[in-house]
């Protein structure tokens, strides 16, 4: 199955139906995303490769997809901390925050210092709807990423990356190249600049919804919310 990319525009509209015609709300994706993720570290770096999971946290979706994925990797058994240093007012997310926080996961302050005591990142900063300049302070954590050996696997887009044209050519993010990327319903067009190991979440979409957008809901096993594809499986 040749598996088709979704632009941004049609990832936002896809958005807004499943918000509609779909009958999910925000909070319900939001979960099912977030599960997504957690199930991807879970199968790429287990337990017993280490507890400790940095989360760097947007203040949008993305953000609130790796404030999920957080609290499911504490109950399975891994020791995440959230750097989250631009919280927005919105109830969801303040719910979200709520729910780490009495599972005693730490907020931390300084990214860079965290850094040095992880086994794995979770890059949840920017998704499909960023565009423009990297505002602070995310460029140094984006920097902080791309210069680290701590393997990193990024929500929907590598953070800094342009949905259509993948890195940016210099400055913030350039040499920003995560290990594993999971894209949220389908990959976006900027997964042909990506190398890593690539994952799609989304068993949630209706089939009529899945056509109606023109890509296909890759096939998958048991109880996975992910399936892993690799470059043979995109029509780029």
């Amino acid at each position: 199955m040749a598996l088709k990319t979704l632009s941004a525009k049609a990832a936002a509209a896809l958005d807004k139906e499943l918000m509609s015609t779909g009958a999910f709300s925000l909070d319900q994706l939001m979960e099912l995303a977030g599960l997504s993720v957690s199930q991807v570290v879970y199968r790429v770096h287990p337990v017993n490769k280490g507890r400790r999971v940095l989360v760097a946290v947007g203040p949008g979706n993305n953000g609130g997809d790796g404030l999920v994925a957080a609290r499911h990797l504490r109950h399975y058994g891994y020791q995440p901390s959230i750097y989250y240093p631009k919280r927005p007012k919105n109830g969801l997310y303040q719910r979200l925050a709520k729910q780490l926080e009495d599972l005693d996961v730490p907020f931390v302050d300084d990214f860079p210092t965290a850094l040095q005591s992880a086994d794995h990142v979770i890059d949840a900063i920017f998704g499909f709807s960023f565009s423009g300049e990297v505002r602070e302070p995310f460029p140094a954590v984006i920097h902080a990423m791309a210069e680290s050996k701590i393997p990193v696997t990024s929500v929907d887009a590598p953070s800094s990356w342009d949905i259509e044209e993948g890195p940016p050519k210099s400055g913030v993010g350039s040499n920003f190249h995560p290990d594993f990327l999971i894209s949220l319903t389908a990959p976006k067009p900027l997964i042909k600049h990506f190398k890593g190991r690539h994952f799609i979440g989304g068993r949630f979409v209706a089939p009529g919804i899945a056509k109606k957008y023109g890509f296909d809901v890759p096939a998958y096993e048991g109880v996975d919310q992910i399936v892993e594809v690799g470059p043979e499986e995109l029509k780029l």
